[in-house]
């Protein structure tokens, strides 16, 4: 299952591709879910998405982590900690701030009138949101006023962490050398134990924010995962053994969603909560469940997806991996747009849920032709850069620089 890590993984790319299309299926079901705030929300929500939903849960936003820490290992080599910054920046901060100041402002305008706080008027309420001094919705405020980054939370916590790890290089060479000839059960103790650690010492203290700055317990887990997965690769002993025990980490983390599901039906109300032995069960589960999803992503995608018979060519795989950062920009406001669009027709919501899905993939599909034709929205959108969209099919691909 190795390849030489100068060469492009294809099964990290099938599982950078697979992460973000769980997005878009996850943002559409926050729309229909019970009990889950979200922008916009149907007249008809379900309890029962919660079970589905929690599925991938814990563990899909530490899976782009993870594989954004790898990507940065397995592109080390071939740049300087400069250039590495310098391409991190342009293909993170720029979609950020483009989507902070255009493509996520529908979803706080269509939030705001559901919830009767504005009157209509997008254009007059583009330029309130737009002005950081605003008046308007002031209890709504933050350090920079209207100004959200929702969705695209993602973009400022992988720009920091890389920022944070890139002048670590060296050490974590040396580490992983020193660990090279550790079992792989070593490693997963040790971060089962710190994950542990900043579930009882750091979760209730610091909820999450996705705010950056006061989000300590969201830091202290989605740290450590980039710092796994940049390990990974550079101790390569323990990523190329994973796929051995592929279907342990699968039947544990089948245990441990089955456990959260029936916690999710009050199934364990009779037991005592305050005692500290059931706390740390609990926890224990929930960190298992969260490693094992995550070991058994990995492990199965090196025996699976490395050169897949739908693709055999590697065409729809450069496609997809050129498309994932402006999709994912696009994604989730034209779910809310669509949504509140499909509100007076007063469909059946399991067709008003197929056709909602549906828009929501189309958008991003045109939107992303229409983007990659036109070079400066490219490059605001995260697009790959032309010269990567003109390469031959053979040649080796240097590692995505965003995830």
């Amino acid at each position: 299952m190795t390849q030489l890590v100068n060469q492009r993984r294809a099964d990290l790319d099938w599982l950078r591709i697979g992460a973000f299309a769980l997005l878009i299926l996850y943002h559409c079901g926050m729309y229909y879910v019970a009990d889950w705030g979200w922008h916009v929300k149907n007249s008809q929500t379900y309890e029962w998405l919660q079970d589905l939903m929690k599925l991938t849960n814990p563990w899909r936003m530490s899976l782009l982590f993870l594989l954004g820490g790898m990507a940065l290992a397995i592109a080390r080599p071939k740049f300087s900690g400069w250039t590495l910054l310098r391409m991190r920046s342009s293909r993170l901060l720029v979609p950020l701030l483009f989507g902070m100041f255009v493509v996520v402002v529908p979803q706080v305008y269509f939030e705001a009138l559901s919830q009767q706080l504005i009157e209509p008027g997008y254009l007059q309420f583009w330029w309130e949101y737009s002005n950081p001094n605003t008046d308007l919705l002031r209890e709504h405020h933050s350090p920079i006023g209207l100004l959200t980054w929702n969705h695209l939370w993602f973009l400022p916590y992988l720009f920091c962490y890389s920022l944070l790890l890139l002048p670590l290089h060296s050490l974590l060479q040396r580490l992983a050398a020193l660990t090279g000839k550790l079992p792989l059960w070593c490693y997963a103790t040790v971060l089962v134990s710190l994950h542990l650690w900043a579930v009882w010492t750091l979760r209730e203290q610091y909820p999450s924010t996705h705010a950056l700055l006061d989000d300590w317990y969201n830091h202290a887990k989605y740290g450590l995962v980039f710092v796994t997965g940049y390990l990974l690769v550079l101790q390569k002993h323990w990523w190329a053994v994973l796929p051995r025990g592929r279907y342990g980490l699968l039947a544990t983390a089948l245990v441990g969603y089955a456990l959260v599901v029936l916690d999710n039906h009050d199934m364990f109300d009779g037991l005592d909560d305050s005692a500290v032995g059931l706390q740390l069960l609990y926890s224990g589960v929930s960190v298992l469940n969260h490693w094992a999803w995550l070991g058994a992503a990995l492990a199965f995608a090196a025996v699976y997806l490395q050169q897949p018979a739908f693709d055999p060519t590697g065409k729809i795989r450069r496609y997809a991996s050129a498309a994932i950062l402006p999709w994912y920009v696009l994604h989730q406001t034209l779910t809310v747009v669509f949504a509140v669009a499909l509100q007076p027709l007063q469909l059946h919501d399991g067709v008003e849920a197929v056709l909602l899905i549906s828009l929501t993939v189309l958008g991003c599909g045109v939107g992303y032709e229409i983007i990659r034709r036109v070079p400066l929205l490219n490059w605001l959108a995260g697009g790959a850069p032309a010269a990567r969209l003109q390469r031959t099919p053979n040649a080796p691909q240097p590692a995505s620089e965003t995830a």
